[in-house]
Parts: C-alpha cells; structure tokens; sequence
C-alpha cells in the first residue's frame, strides 16, 4: 500500500496510478507515489526510450512557445499541464514578452495543487483543476476570464495530451470547440504519440495505460493530422517531433537521432479566421 504524503490531498486515489504523476517519474520527479512509479517501469519494459522522449516533448513544448510569444501572441493555455518542472510555460513565455499571460489546465488534484503552490502570487498566471474534454468549463472558468481577453489571439497547448482521449471522447471535436471559441490568429502546438514506426510496441504500451487513470492511443500521422483540421500549420507542418524547428543548440541525442524511437508527432498551426 501506498503510504499518503501529507501534501497528498485528501480526495485523490494514490492507488490509482495517474497519468500525470507517471510524465514526472519520468522526468525525474519526485511528486508521485509507488502506485504510479509501478506502472510507469512497467511501461519502461515496453519503452525504454520514455525518460528521452518526455524530454524531447518537454523542448518542444519550450520551442514552439518561444516560437508564439516572438510572433506576438500572449496568452497561452496549457490543457494538460501536468506536474510542475523545470522551464514553465510561463517562465518561458515570459522571457520573451513579461506580460504573458499563462493558464495551466488538468484534471489531476496533485498537478493543480503543486501547481498553485509553486506560483504563489506570480503575475499574470493561473492554474484551473479541470477536464480539458469540457472546454466550456474551462474557458469560463473564472481563472480563464479573468487572466485572458478572449478577443485577442490565444495559444492552446496540448504537449502529450490528446493522444489520452480516446475516439469515443471526439478530440477532434474538442480541438475544435477551443478553435472555434478563439480569436482569428490563435494557435495550437501539439505533441502526439504515433504507432506509425511500430505498431506491435504501441498496442503493448497502450495495454500498460489501461491500468492508468487515463488510457493511451498511439495514432497514424493521418489520424494526428485530423486533430487540426481549421488551422494552417507553421512550417515545417506536421513532422516527427525531434525535428519541428529545432533550435540549433549543439547537445548530444540521447537517441542517436533516431526519429523512429521518439515515435512522435509535433505541429503548430494558426487559425486564421
């Protein structure tokens, strides 16, 4: 049995491994509980490779809103936000224009909780405890209102996010209802796992996440591509994630740039009406 930290609220299922607290194990967290770092080894049988590729999403979240903030947009929501770490949206979005505006969205209590306690009285952030299938909560949600002029040009970011809703939840359709209650100029960025590379190693990690609190669906970069329909996608489009606009830091590749073992997709894309 898992043994309840005190920071731990009250109302959560430690036994339940959260899909949230599984992304911080693998970033090398410590906001998770045994529950969580069980099934997340088990899903390092299957994919050895998740510690890198959650790295390489993490910089790709960092690149694309780099990318937004110097093409003039400053309000950003992150559905999906997950536990706090190293290089938040804000503190990234806020080097480029100091008065950004940041609301960090999830439906996970410990990610709301930390994340409120790690902001504090920061200005011009937010953080919502919410399901990002239901955009109406979300976008009225006083936190939402109050931060954000939804007249103006928003950012949803959706980093390893969609690839949790299952075909029976429509994301497409719940892309679209955030398209739709948008500005003209709003963006989406996305990260998305894809079986294209190996489909035999994505119906076995998909199994894993059956036993999380939110299942996996590894999708073909034709299925991704359909997440985005109304928005026109920034060059270089719908590409394997590794390589959307990579910012020319000299580092080594974990994975010997091997696009094929991150198996992932990344885009941004502007809506333009």
């Amino acid at each position: 049995m898992n043994q309840r930290p005190p920071w731990a609220p009250d109302e959560i299922d430690i036994e339940r491994p959260s899909v949230a607290r599984m992304y911080d194990f693998f970033l090398g967290g410590s906001n998770n509980f045994a529950a969580d770092r069980r099934l997340a080894l088990e899903y390092l049988q299957v994919l050895p490779d998740m510690p890198a590729i959650a790295r390489a999403q993490r910089a790709v979240l960092h690149r694309v809103v780099r990318y937004l903030a110097a093409a003039g947009v400053d309000q950003f929501l992150d559905l999906g936000s997950g536990m706090p770490t190293a290089g938040t949206v804000h503190e990234t979005a806020q080097r480029v224009n100091p008065r950004a505006r940041v609301v960090y969205v999830d439906v996970d209590p410990v990610a709301a909780a930390h994340g409120r306690a790690l902001l504090g009285r920061t200005p011009h952030t937010g953080v919502v405890l919410a399901d990002l299938r239901d955009p109406a909560y979300v976008l009225k949600h006083p936190v939402t209102a109050e931060l954000f002029d939804f007249s103006r040009p928003i950012a949803l970011l959706m980093i390893a996010v969609l690839h949790f809703l299952p075909d029976r939840d429509e994301p497409a359709e719940v892309v679209g209802r955030y398209r739709d209650a948008s500005a003209p100029g709003s963006a989406i960025a996305i990260t998305h796992a894809t079986n294209d590379y190996d489909p035999e190693m994505a119906e076995r990690a998909e199994a894993v996440y059956r036993k999380a609190s939110h299942q996996m669906h590894y999708r073909s970069r034709s299925e991704v591509e359909a997440l985005l329909a109304g928005y026109d996608l920034a060059e270089p489009g719908l590409v394997d994630m590794t390589c959307w606009r990579p910012d020319g830091r000299p580092s080594p590749d974990p994975l010997g740039g091997d696009v094929t073992r991150y198996s992932g997709y990344a885009a941004v894309g502007r809506k333009n009406a």
